[in-house]
């Protein structure tokens, strides 16, 4: 019984209207409700003077609600643990989160549709020039604590000295550059280029270290949910809408992710 309700609770998502009873138990209470990582820009950006929301988490959420037939509401949570538990205890019905093999045991997550790519910023007079130049003895290396680049640096580094910030403070990190406490700071470009266009004296290396797949996350176990978003992420990528929603907001370093392979 319960094998053919799901069964058919994922074929009324992946029609391109779901009926209302279907609505009803994907988005169980009328509104379709989303949160993204607030200092991501890659994600979405907070317009400080009105709080209004512009990026792809909006532009994707927006055109899910528009499929569902329901209201939506895109709100921003504090670092990826607020992601998570938004959606692990129902608060939300999907979030914004960089795909990481350890976070796959705790939600589902979509394919991906957009590469953030990860640099490291450096003062102007560094001898850093790229890449290749820092996993070496001595170099002393910021990250924001538990983010995917940090994962991906932990994994993949051998040699520097890692120097976490908890919170992601980029106005700490720029400090530690300035006194001397870290020798490079990695993170995804976008963040960086917005820190090194107000902040004279800094620049970031011409290459990345990693590109972050962004997916969608739903509760572990809502195929229904799920398939639905799979569905209008294929055709967003194909209509130009995720490409739209990373040129509307003005991101640097992010590209389209390729389709998922069949």
């Amino acid at each position: 019984m319960i094998r053919r309700f799901l069964a058919a609770m994922v074929g009324l998502a992946m029609s391109a209207t779901p009926s209302s009873a279907a609505t009803s138990e994907l988005v169980p209470t009328g509104t379709l409700r989303a949160t993204f990582i607030a200092t991501n820009p890659v994600q979405g950006i907070i317009d400080a003077k009105t709080g209004a929301i512009k990026g792809p988490a909006d532009e994707l959420t927006r055109e899910l609600g528009k499929r569902l037939g329901v209201p939506v509401k895109v709100t921003p949570a504090n670092g990826v643990p607020g992601v998570l538990a938004s959606v692990k205890n129902g608060e939300a019905d999907v979030g914004y989160l960089a795909f990481d093999p350890g976070r796959a045991a705790e939600v589902d997550y979509s394919q991906i549709y957009s590469l953030a790519q990860n640099t490291y910023m450096v003062l102007e007079n560094s001898p850093l020039k790229s890449v290749a130049d820092i996993d070496r003895p001595g170099i002393r290396l910021g990250t924001t604590q538990g983010d995917t680049g940090d994962l991906f640096l932990t994994r993949t580094l051998k040699n520097v000295e890692f120097k976490r910030s908890k919170d992601g403070n980029m106005d700490v990190a720029i400090q530690m550059l300035r006194a001397g406490e870290i020798d490079a700071y990695g993170t995804n470009r976008q963040r960086l280029y917005e820190l090194a266009q107000r902040n004279p004296g800094l620049r970031l290396l011409p290459d990345n270290f990693f590109g972050v797949p962004q997916a969608i996350i739903v509760k572990k176990g809502n195929a229904a949910l799920l398939a639905v978003v799979e569905r209008m992420l294929d055709q967003a990528r194909t209509s130009g809408l995720i490409a739209g929603a990373i040129k509307n907001a003005g991101l640097v370093g992010v590209d389209v992710a390729p389709p998922r392979p069949r």
